[in-house]
């Protein structure tokens, strides 16, 4: 299983990829410069700047997108990415705390976790953001809040808190939100983002380390991927038949970045199919 590089070195730090049926092809974020980037189907990039921070991109239910910036989220309606978007209301004041990763729900719930620009341990949060735009508070004191996603039958959340070194599980249901946090999997190298394929296994990017894991529906690690880069920052499935994936690299803070540090890689064949985007619901 082989990565091949898709784009030039677009981003300082390529985040978050995605990719909805509704778009022209699949996006992701380079998130301190505050643009969501997108790869037409001719293999253009094209980018949108939103803010000084673009944190997550994701589907709306029924058509539009969603963007969290450094303290927010902006809506869209439309799919296009140069269609207007509205910010919503600062979620915290506290200028040293930042968005940084999430993902959606089966419910269409909207999880955002935080982090502190200068990585305090303790200082991030994940806020659960509803249909109506009411928000809670989800999981306390993390330090980087990195990878969510959810099991094929949604009763399973995995996530990772970069600083911990592993992928940790929760419980999850509409009514009793997340709950039960254990440890999973341990994984070298700064566990990231993650996506969750139809067999239940966990794909991890490792951002010290430039490699994608799997872990199978056990936590047993069954595959490594390694790419031609110092740091993979996150992973997800993509195309029609969401049998590809797709893998964000970072070059931020790097005196010798190479020609793939902060390009986007494909994985052709991983042999497993992923899930459906969850799509937020408000």
């Amino acid at each position: 299983m082989k990565a091949e590089q898709l784009t030039a070195a677009v981003c300082e730090h390529g985040e978050g990829p995605v990719f909805s049926p509704r778009w022209a092809g699949p996006r992701w974020v380079d998130m301190l410069a505050g643009d969501v980037v997108e790869l037409a189907p001719s293999g253009e990039v094209v980018r949108r700047h939103v803010g000084s921070v673009a944190a997550i991109v994701r589907a709306r239910r029924g058509g539009g997108w969603l963007v969290a910036t450094e303290r927010s989220v902006a809506l869209a309606d439309g799919d296009a990415l140069d269609a207007e978007l509205v910010s919503g209301p600062e979620l915290w004041t506290d200028t040293g705390i930042r968005s940084n990763e999430g993902g959606c729900a089966p419910d269409g719930a909207f999880y955002l976790g935080t982090m502190a620009y200068d990585e305090t341990p303790g200082a991030g949060t994940v806020y659960r953001i509803d249909a109506a735009g009411a928000v809670t508070t989800a999981i306390e004191s993390v330090t980087i809040s990195n990878g969510l996603g959810w099991s094929p039958d949604g009763t399973v959340a995995y996530y990772v808190d970069t600083d911990t070194g592993r992928i940790d599980a929760f419980d999850w249901s509409a009514d009793g939100g997340l709950t039960g946090r254990r440890p999973w999997a341990d994984v070298p190298g700064g566990p990231d983002g993650l996506t969750v394929d139809a067999e239940g296994g966990v794909w991890v990017a490792t951002y010290w380390t430039g490699e994608v894991r799997r872990y199978d529906a056990g936590g047993r690690l069954d595959t490594v991927v390694d790419l031609p880069v110092q740091r993979a920052t996150a992973v997800a499935f993509t195309g029609p038949d969401l049998d590809e994936l797709i893998v964000t690299t970072s070059r931020l803070g790097l005196d010798d970045a190479g020609p793939g540090d902060g390009a986007l890689f494909g994985i052709r064949e991983p042999g497993v199919r992923g899930l459906p985007l969850a799509e937020y619901a408000g």
